[in-house]
């Protein structure tokens, strides 16, 4: 399913998570989790951290690590990374 905006995909961002903090067990990480929180999901700050670092290396967008430890979902970090993309403000 992509993003509205053409940017950054949910798969793309599942890849991304799973490269950097890996599977979670008993998580269907195929299903829908745009709207699951991070926490609930199984992935930390240190994850979050490394997923801001892959998104800047792969798509050059540019996240603090304030910035990616605000962010409680899935649906929220493709926001401000297509936001970004977009040339508009998060």
């Amino acid at each position: 399913m992509p993003t509205s905006t053409g940017g950054v995909t949910i798969e793309e961002l599942r890849d991304i998570l799973i490269r950097c903090a890996g599977e979670v067990e008993g998580l269907d990480t195929s299903g829908d989790i745009l709207d699951l929180n991070f926490d609930d999901i199984g992935y930390d700050s240190l994850a979050l951290m490394e997923t801001a670092a892959a998104l800047q290396r792969q798509f050059g967008v540019q996240l603090s690590d304030e910035e990616a430890m605000s962010l409680r979902t899935p649906r929220e970090l493709l926001d401000v990374v297509n936001a970004q993309l977009a040339g508009q403000a998060p």
